[in-house]
């Protein structure tokens, strides 16, 4: 974080001492009453001013009586006090100052104020960011990120919805970049972990807490303290594992496993998934706790296939310090009609292919030859999954196939914007098979088909 220039107003010694330790790493200079701080304000240079409302017995509100020198100076001014009156506060504002907060917890109150202030000075430059950093001409897609980014300085919770390869990563560290938290940016996909896994990653481990733990482990929050943790594919996490990150969430302490005294993290949780989260709350799949307290503000991101003004800016993105491309008309109409099943990520693979051959027109025929290559081989490891194996044991062969099969209708379902018949063309399925399992495991609206489902 840089250095920021603070003149700090406050009469009472320990005050100024409090305030200064929680100031660390900032040029502060002081002023013990009101005439001092008018001279300091006339004739210093700095970015905040912190205002204490009672300079002595004898000036009420005195801190009231700077905010017009403050702002004289273009600085942002900050009120506090002890009083929590209607009255002040309003006051306060309609003088102009910028911030107000209430004594008593310097250490939240500070590092919010100096959030809110790095943040507002990004925010005039909000070009920037779809220039740059998340690059899209679509005006909802720009709403709905510019929104995410007014509370990038708070420590509210965000949840990113969207298909995979939109940019949740992307948007998350964002956000991170713009709160002013001095910590780092930890990012963990929750589905790359079995549940044993992910609890020792996240909380981390103390030497031979379990076969394997070979030396002790700092965990992901940890990592994250005064910083930001995304948890991608939040929907995965089994119940236990969200009963644990709750607790943590909430009192910010977690014991490592295998440890006797907890840990402590202050940090922010931003998560994301591209499964719909009602539906896992209804299959019980989801604690109703635990997605009350990370789904805050909720940015919804749209596929590329229903933004495709941005596939050309985003491909200029990608080449850029690489060779240049042209692209035949019909290759940019196809483009501009493919549905993108991977978005973003797909496209900038496409543009990779590109530039590392020989051509620099791009015909049709290149395009489609490269967007209808298969992956046929397995991942490693297989498709299957711990949860998947544990359910199938508990509720039968059967079961898990059919939820199985629902879950891939849906999430295809999502990717195609809800078009059964690309869903349908795109699974090699039947339209029997995909109403059984929508009605299986959908509830049904007035017309007989399952909610959210009918064009």
């Amino acid at each position: 974080m840089n250095e920021l220039k603070i003149l700090l107003v406050e009469d009472e010694n320990l005050a100024r001492e409090v305030m200064a330790s929680h100031l660390t790493g900032h040029s502060v200079d002081f002023a013990k009453d009101k005439k001092t701080a008018r001279k300091k304000l006339a004739s210093g240079s700095y970015d905040l001013c912190f205002l204490d409302l009672m300079l002595g017995s004898d000036d009420n509100y005195s801190g009231l009586k700077l905010i017009a020198d403050a702002k004289a100076k273009c600085l942002y001014s900050v009120v506090m006090t002890s009083s929590d009156s209607d009255e002040i506060i309003n006051k306060a504002y309609a003088l102009g100052c910028d911030d107000f907060y209430i004594k008593g917890n310097e250490k939240a109150n500070i590092s919010a104020v100096i959030a809110k202030y790095l943040q507002r000075g990004k925010s005039g430059n909000i070009g920037k960011v779809f220039s740059e950093e998340f690059i899209t001409e679509d005006p909802a897609t720009r709403a709905n990120v510019s929104e995410a980014l007014k509370y990038a300085a708070s420590g509210s919770p965000i949840l990113i919805l969207g298909p995979t390869g939109t940019g949740k990563t992307c948007l998350a560290e964002i956000i991170h970049n713009h709160s002013g938290r001095a910590g780092e940016f930890v990012a963990l996909n929750c589905s790359a972990y079995t549940e044993d896994l992910l609890e020792a990653e996240l909380f981390g481990c103390k030497k031979g807490a379990f076969t394997g733990a070979a030396e002790a482990r700092k965990g992901r929050l940890l990592q994250a303290h005064n910083g930001t943790l995304f948890l991608d594919e939040i929907g995965s996490m089994s119940l236990n594992m969200q009963a644990k990150l709750l607790k943590a969430i909430e009192e910010h302490s977690f014991y490592p496993l295998g440890a006797d005294k907890p840990e402590h993290s202050d940090f922010r949780i931003i998560s994301a998934t591209l499964e719909d989260l009602q539906t896992l709350i209804t299959q019980g799949r989801l604690r109703l706790d635990f997605f009350q307290r990370i789904h805050g503000l909720t940015v919804n991101l749209k596929p590329l296939a229903d933004r495709n003004n941005d596939i050309f800016p985003l491909i200029r993105r990608f080449m850029r310090g690489e060779m240049q491309l042209s692209f035949a008309p019909d290759a940019k109409a196809f483009m501009l009609k493919y549905a993108w099943p991977g978005n973003a990520r797909e496209l900038k693979k496409l543009v990779e292919l590109l530039v590392s051959g020989a051509e620099t027109r791009v015909t049709l025929e290149t395009v489609r030859k490269h967007l209808n290559q298969e992956i046929k081989a397995l991942p490693a490891g297989g498709f299957l999954t711990d949860t998947q194996y544990r359910y199938a044991v508990d509720n039968g062969l059967d079961s898990a196939a059919e939820l199985f099969s629902y879950e891939i209708i849906r999430r295809n379902l999502r990717e195609n914007s809800g078009n059964k018949s690309k869903t349908m063309a795109g699974l090699k399925i039947s339209t029997n098979l995909l109403y059984a399992r929508l009605k299986k495991f959908e509830p049904m609206n007035k017309d007989g088909d399952p909610d959210g489902t009918k064009q």
